[in-house]
Protein backbone atom coordinates (compact mmCIF):
# COMPACT_ATOMS: atom_id res chain seq x y z
CA UNK A 1 0.00 0.00 0.00
CA UNK A 2 1.38 3.78 -0.72
CA UNK A 3 -0.36 6.41 1.17
CA UNK A 4 1.21 9.90 0.64
CA UNK A 5 0.93 12.49 3.37
CA UNK A 6 1.35 16.30 3.04
CA UNK A 7 1.07 19.04 5.72
CA UNK A 8 0.29 21.93 3.56
CA UNK A 9 -0.83 24.22 7.35
CA UNK A 10 1.36 26.21 9.59
CA UNK A 11 -0.91 26.89 12.57
CA UNK A 12 -1.33 23.39 14.25
CA UNK A 13 2.12 20.98 14.69
CA UNK A 14 1.16 17.65 12.68
CA UNK A 15 3.08 14.00 13.49
CA UNK A 16 3.20 13.35 9.63
CA UNK A 17 5.19 9.49 10.46
CA UNK A 18 2.40 9.02 13.26
CA UNK A 19 -1.07 9.99 10.57
CA UNK A 20 0.76 7.68 7.63
CA UNK A 21 1.35 4.80 10.14
CA UNK A 22 -2.51 5.49 11.78
CA UNK A 23 -3.33 5.69 7.77
CA UNK A 24 -1.45 2.10 7.16
CA UNK A 25 -3.27 0.32 9.58
CA UNK A 26 -6.71 1.27 8.50
CA UNK A 27 -6.11 0.38 4.92
CA UNK A 28 -4.31 -3.52 6.50
CA UNK A 29 -6.92 -4.18 8.82
CA UNK A 30 -9.75 -3.66 6.16
CA UNK A 31 -7.56 -5.66 4.01
CA UNK A 32 -7.41 -2.40 1.56
CA UNK A 33 -5.85 -4.28 -1.96
CA UNK A 34 -1.86 -4.11 -1.64
CA UNK A 35 -1.32 -1.49 -4.51
CA UNK A 36 -3.88 0.32 -3.43
CA UNK A 37 -2.76 4.02 -2.78
CA UNK A 38 -3.97 6.79 -0.66
CA UNK A 39 -3.36 10.77 0.21
CA UNK A 40 -3.51 12.18 3.47
CA UNK A 41 -3.56 16.30 3.04
CA UNK A 42 -3.70 18.49 6.23
CA UNK A 43 -4.62 21.70 4.92
CA UNK A 44 -5.83 25.47 6.63
CA UNK A 45 -9.36 26.46 7.08
CA UNK A 46 -9.41 28.70 4.16
CA UNK A 47 -8.44 25.37 1.84
CA UNK A 48 -11.31 23.07 3.07
CA UNK A 49 -14.04 25.59 3.03
CA UNK A 50 -12.91 25.53 -0.13
CA UNK A 51 -13.67 22.44 -1.20
CA UNK A 52 -16.24 21.57 1.36
CA UNK A 53 -18.06 24.73 -1.00
CA UNK A 54 -17.04 23.48 -4.32
CA UNK A 55 -17.36 19.73 -3.71
CA UNK A 56 -20.27 19.10 -1.15
CA UNK A 57 -22.01 22.29 -1.30
CA UNK A 58 -21.00 23.18 2.69
CA UNK A 59 -20.82 26.85 4.15
CA UNK A 60 -18.09 26.80 6.13
CA UNK A 61 -14.67 25.03 7.43
CA UNK A 62 -15.27 20.82 8.20
CA UNK A 63 -12.92 18.62 9.67
CA UNK A 64 -12.65 16.02 7.42
CA UNK A 65 -13.35 15.41 3.71
CA UNK A 66 -12.95 12.46 2.04
CA UNK A 67 -12.84 11.83 -1.70
CA UNK A 68 -13.19 8.55 -2.85
CA UNK A 69 -12.19 8.17 -6.59
CA UNK A 70 -14.46 6.17 -8.71
CA UNK A 71 -13.72 2.37 -9.49
CA UNK A 72 -13.64 2.51 -13.40
CA UNK A 73 -10.23 1.45 -13.50
CA UNK A 74 -8.20 2.25 -16.62
CA UNK A 75 -7.49 -1.28 -18.11
CA UNK A 76 -4.18 -2.15 -18.17
CA UNK A 77 -1.18 -1.78 -21.09
CA UNK A 78 -0.96 0.42 -23.45
CA UNK A 79 -3.99 3.16 -24.69
CA UNK A 80 -5.26 3.90 -27.19
CA UNK A 81 -4.11 1.06 -29.23
CA UNK A 82 -3.51 -1.55 -27.00
CA UNK A 83 0.04 -2.06 -28.74
CA UNK A 84 3.26 -3.12 -27.02
CA UNK A 85 5.09 -1.16 -24.25
CA UNK A 86 8.06 -0.47 -26.87
CA UNK A 87 11.42 -2.24 -27.17
CA UNK A 88 12.67 -4.41 -23.91
CA UNK A 89 9.91 -3.76 -22.35
CA UNK A 90 7.41 -6.98 -21.08
CA UNK A 91 4.90 -7.55 -23.13
CA UNK A 92 2.86 -8.76 -20.22
CA UNK A 93 0.38 -5.74 -18.99
CA UNK A 94 0.96 -4.26 -15.66
CA UNK A 95 -2.49 -3.38 -13.71
CA UNK A 96 -2.15 0.30 -12.78
CA UNK A 97 -2.17 0.76 -8.97
CA UNK A 98 -5.91 1.01 -7.04
CA UNK A 99 -6.40 4.84 -6.14
CA UNK A 100 -8.86 4.78 -3.56
CA UNK A 101 -8.66 8.61 -3.01
CA UNK A 102 -7.70 11.40 -0.91
CA UNK A 103 -8.96 12.38 3.19
CA UNK A 104 -8.59 15.77 3.90
CA UNK A 105 -8.08 16.92 7.38
CA UNK A 106 -8.19 20.97 8.96
CA UNK A 107 -6.19 20.41 12.16
CA UNK A 108 -7.63 24.24 13.51
CA UNK A 109 -11.18 22.34 13.32
CA UNK A 110 -10.00 19.73 15.05
CA UNK A 111 -7.84 21.53 17.55
CA UNK A 112 -11.67 24.21 18.63
CA UNK A 113 -13.42 20.58 18.37
CA UNK A 114 -11.34 18.32 20.73
CA UNK A 115 -12.12 18.91 23.96
CA UNK A 116 -16.08 18.45 23.62
CA UNK A 117 -15.66 15.45 20.81
CA UNK A 118 -12.24 13.47 21.28
CA UNK A 119 -10.86 14.93 24.20
CA UNK A 120 -6.95 15.77 23.07
CA UNK A 121 -5.80 17.11 19.31
CA UNK A 122 -4.07 14.22 19.14
CA UNK A 123 -7.08 11.74 19.67
CA UNK A 124 -9.09 13.93 17.54
CA UNK A 125 -7.15 14.06 14.71
CA UNK A 126 -6.49 10.54 15.23
CA UNK A 127 -10.22 9.46 14.70
CA UNK A 128 -10.58 12.37 12.10
CA UNK A 129 -7.98 10.20 10.07
CA UNK A 130 -9.55 6.89 10.68
CA UNK A 131 -13.06 8.28 9.78
CA UNK A 132 -11.82 9.46 6.54
CA UNK A 133 -10.02 6.79 5.27
CA UNK A 134 -13.45 4.83 6.55
CA UNK A 135 -15.52 6.58 4.15
CA UNK A 136 -13.06 6.20 1.13
CA UNK A 137 -13.43 2.24 1.81
CA UNK A 138 -17.15 2.94 1.40
CA UNK A 139 -18.38 3.05 5.17
CA UNK A 140 -20.96 5.89 5.75
CA UNK A 141 -23.62 7.06 8.47
CA UNK A 142 -26.06 7.91 6.47
CA UNK A 143 -28.65 5.90 8.50
CA UNK A 144 -28.64 5.09 12.08
CA UNK A 145 -27.54 1.81 11.30
CA UNK A 146 -24.42 2.58 9.02
CA UNK A 147 -23.47 5.30 11.47
CA UNK A 148 -23.22 2.34 14.48
CA UNK A 149 -21.29 0.11 12.20
CA UNK A 150 -19.08 2.86 11.21
CA UNK A 151 -18.26 4.29 14.95
CA UNK A 152 -18.00 0.78 15.85
CA UNK A 153 -14.82 0.01 13.35
CA UNK A 154 -13.29 3.55 14.41
CA UNK A 155 -13.12 2.77 18.02
CA UNK A 156 -11.79 -0.40 17.05
CA UNK A 157 -9.20 0.67 14.95
CA UNK A 158 -8.57 3.30 17.08
CA UNK A 159 -8.11 1.18 20.40
CA UNK A 160 -5.69 -1.24 18.31
CA UNK A 161 -3.87 1.67 17.24
CA UNK A 162 -3.09 3.18 21.02
CA UNK A 163 -2.06 -0.57 21.89
CA UNK A 164 0.30 -0.53 18.77
CA UNK A 165 1.87 3.02 19.47
CA UNK A 166 2.18 2.76 23.49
Amino acid sequence: MSVFASDEQSTVAVDLPRWLRLTRLVLAEERAPADAEVSLIFVDEDAITDLNGRFLGGDGPTDVLSFPIDDDHVPSGRQPDEGGRGPGASAEPVDPPIVLGDVVVCPMVAERQAPAHAGTLDDELALLVVHGVLHLLNYDHADEHEAASMQRRERELLDQFQRLES
